[in-house]
This record gives C-alpha cells, structure tokens and sequence, in this order.
C-alpha cells in the first residue's frame, strides 16, 4: 500500500516539475511585474504625499508672506516653489495669491508673469480659468483688447462660464462694440444662478445699455401667441 501511495507521489511530482519547467519562468516573470506594479504604485503614492507635504509647507511660508505685504520675497519663495513642485494645486494657488499681491503693489507686469503662468501651467481648468479671467480684466485696463479676448477664448470651465461671457462683455463694451457686449451679457446674465448676487450687476449692465432682460425675454401664456 505504502509504495503505491509513494508511486503515486512520485507520478504527481513529476507531473508538476513537468509543469514548472514548461511555465515556471512565466509564472515568474508575471509575479515579479505584479508585484513590481504594486510596489512602485505604492511609491508612487508615497512620493506624491511626500510632494504634496513639502508643497503644502512652502505654500504656508508664501502666505504669511503675502499677509505681510512683501511682495518681491513673496514672489522669490513662489519661484522656488514652481521649480520643485509645479504640478500640485498648492503652486497654482500660491501664483493666485503672489499675483493679487502684485497687482496690489502696482506691479503690473508681474502680475500678468505671473497669471500667465497659471494659465498656461496649472492641471486644473478651474485655475487656468481664474487666471485667464484676472489677466483678461489685466489687459483691458491695459487697452490690450485683442489679448484679452483672446485669453477669454481659453477659459474653458464650466463653473465659471457666467463670469466669462461677462468679461467678454466688459472687453467689447470697452471696444465700442455695443451689440456683441450686449449678446455676451445676456448670456451671462442666462447662465448665472438666480440665486447669485453677481446677477443683478450683468442686469445693470443690460439695463445700461436698453436690453434689460425682463423686457428681452420672450412673453409667456396666451399673449405671447397674438
């Protein structure tokens, strides 16, 4: 009993080296990438965490710094921050902060560096967005309105789309094209929330210009088939 009990072990010893010599260095190789996969995916999250720390730090430096009002360091720190972390959201929010601070000091180009920056740079369209949005108000100060169109072409967020179509407004008001200010207007005016205080500011502005929008709407019930 016990050697055909040992044959039979031998049989499925062999039968399994067989199966190892055909398919053990796939086996092999398939377990090493899984595995290597799984480490490095692991690594790649550490990284990222240990980015976003390091990012996170130079961030808070750079807004005390703005509180402060200093803004040449303030810029300096912002540069050091966009050399090693560019891609996390903490640059692109530390460039908004840099800018404003910039604009407040009178440091128009560097203001428009600046938002530049973010906009052609930041992961996020929302950022991108925002950015185009202040070196557009930026440029048509600058009675640069081209560029400020231009710009405007390139904010593609929906969550800011009202405040778009109101810029662009604003940009060819300050033109003299008085139509296609009034079309950009209404349709900021038709995409804002109701609820949106902003709202009744594009309504002036239609007002402004006798295109108020209660009177441009089209009537509702029975009257409006006569």
């Amino acid at each position: 009993m016990a050697s055909h009990l040992d044959l039979e072990e031998q049989e499925q010893l062999d039968q399994l080296k067989q199966f190892w010599k055909q398919y053990g260095n796939l086996i092999t190789w398939v377990l090493i990438l899984v595995l290597g996969s799984f480490a490095a995916w692991n690594g790649w999250t550490m990284w990222q965490r240990d980015q976003a720390v390091k990012a996170g730090a130079m961030y808070d430096e750079i807004e005390k710094t703005v509180q402060g009002g200093d803004a040449d360091r303030a810029a300096a720190l912002l540069a050091s921050l966009k050399d090693r972390y560019p891609r996390t959201a903490f640059a692109q929010q530390a460039a908004l902060l840099v800018a404003k601070l910039q604009f407040d000091k009178g440091q128009l180009d560097k203001t428009g560096e600046t938002l530049a920056w973010v906009s052609e740079n930041a992961a996020e369209d929302e950022y991108k967005t925002v950015a185009r949005l202040r070196l557009a108000a930026l440029l048509m100060d600058q009675k640069k309105y081209d560029e400020a169109l231009k710009q405007l072409d390139g904010a593609s967020a929906k969550e800011f789309a009202a405040l778009v179509a109101d810029r662009r407004g604003d940009v060819l008001l300050a033109q003299g094209k008085k139509d296609e200010a009034k079309a950009a207007y209404q349709q900021a005016w038709t995409t804002m929330d109701s609820q949106v205080e902003y709202r009744r500011l594009i309504e002036a502005k239609l007002t402004a210009l006798g295109a108020a929008p209660d009177a441009a709407a089209p009537k509702a019930g029975p009257e409006a088939s006569k």
